[in-house]
């Protein structure tokens, strides 16, 4: 009798047994402890509203049903906010979620699709889990390179390309009048992922001016990082109505639940709590940044809620990084680096709360100090 053996696509059965992250649960279970410090998803280390925490209870008591498939009223609250109509807005869960819709609703196997050598690999996961072929483009002095991702797209003809502003894992960004040009350098029928999960961080400048009427670009947000619901699984994606609907035909309509919309609706209610987390962040950016020049190292300027920390300036090699990475590890402290040459001369933290920020310095100092 032959032996039963699910038939995978030939797609499936090449793709490597991998995530595009390694969670901080994963690491934990293979040194067999938990971290002290957990610096290194990019969470918010300030929890989320009061007002957003109260609806979660309220809610509670439906969490049996279905989270409303359309999430009209938050759609209706984010088109409000923006400027655009409901049907130019969609919510997912997370930005992750967003990506990989988009990535199903225009790439086909074989099909280009421009990004950045070293950003956000999740992105890339999408791809090549839909057949698509990566054309990376090197970053240029630690930001993505805008002019080099629109070469890319007329050199290959890519009906795709992302871009995050600002960008993860170095932080930087890049002024609006760039964007802007960026886009008009674009042909007329390519998609533009405009990942812009760290906005709320970011120089008011920063952003373009939101306009659907261009039917190229897509612009995404969260709730994940300001609004401190990564755990919640909520972000959104406003759009011309066009590439909404096209969507719609594929995405999972049930994947965000009651408690998510009803959680970030309040969220939305309390702008307060949101500017209080983005004053906090930019004081622990500006405590990272002492930190490393006290070490001799270099904050890269950040306009997220991490820094970037070049452990090894001048020379930009890996080795220190990585033997920083682990020598945290061991002393309880989760953080990330980026995974590509030259990027991976850094370490990457996040801002955490003042003591959790104290107690870091003091485990990196001694660990320097040490060396």
């Amino acid at each position: 009798m032959t032996e039963p053996r699910p038939r995978f696509t030939d797609l499936v059965q090449g793709l490597p047994a991998t995530i595009p992250f390694v969670g901080p649960e994963a690491l934990e279970r293979r040194r067999g402890r938990g971290f002290e410090l957990r610096l290194g998803a990019n969470e918010s280390a300030f929890g989320l509203s009061p007002l957003a925490a109260e609806a979660i209870r309220r809610e509670l008591a439906r969490a049996a049903w279905y989270g409303d498939p359309e999430a009209f009223e938050l759609c209706r609250r984010l088109a409000a906010l923006h400027g655009v109509a409901v049907d130019e807005i969609v919510i997912g869960a997370g930005i992750d979620e967003l990506l990989g819709v988009l990535v199903r609703a225009v790439t086909s196997p074989g099909d280009p699709v421009v990004t950045s050598d070293g950003a956000y690999p999740t992105f890339n996961y999408h791809v090549t889990g839909f057949g698509g072929r990566l054309v990376t483009v090197p970053y240029r002095d630690d930001h993505e390179d805008p002019e080099g991702l629109a070469s890319a797209v007329r050199r290959e003809g890519a009906r795709l390309v992302y871009l995050a502003n600002p960008d993860n894992p170095m932080g930087s960004w890049h002024a609006a009048p760039v964007i802007q040009r960026f886009l008009a350098a674009l042909p007329a029928d390519v998609l533009v992922l405009l990942d812009e999960a760290y906005v709320e961080f970011a120089p008011a400048d920063a952003a373009p001016p939101i306009d659907t009427a261009d039917p190229r670009v897509v612009r995404l947000r969260t709730f994940s990082k300001a609004h401190g619901m990564a755990g919640l699984r909520i972000g959104y994606a406003i759009a011309h109505a066009a590439v909404i609907q096209a969507m719609g035909k594929i995405r999972n309509h049930f994947g965000v639940s009651r408690i998510a919309q009803a959680a970030a609706m309040a969220s939305l209610d309390d702008p307060g709590f949101v500017a209080g987390v983005v004053a906090e962040v930019a004081r622990g950016r500006d405590e990272y940044a002492e930190l490393a020049a006290r070490l001799d190292f270099r904050a890269l300027p950040s306009a997220t809620n991490f820094v970037a920390i070049d452990v090894d300036p001048g020379n930009g090699g890996s080795a220190h990084s990585q033997k920083l990475l682990e020598a945290l590890a061991t002393a309880g402290v989760f953080i990330r680096r980026p995974g590509i040459a030259p990027l991976d001369r850094c370490i990457r933290v996040s801002v955490g709360t003042a003591p959790e920020r104290a107690r870091f310095a003091d485990i990196l100092t001694g660990i320097v100090r040490a060396q």
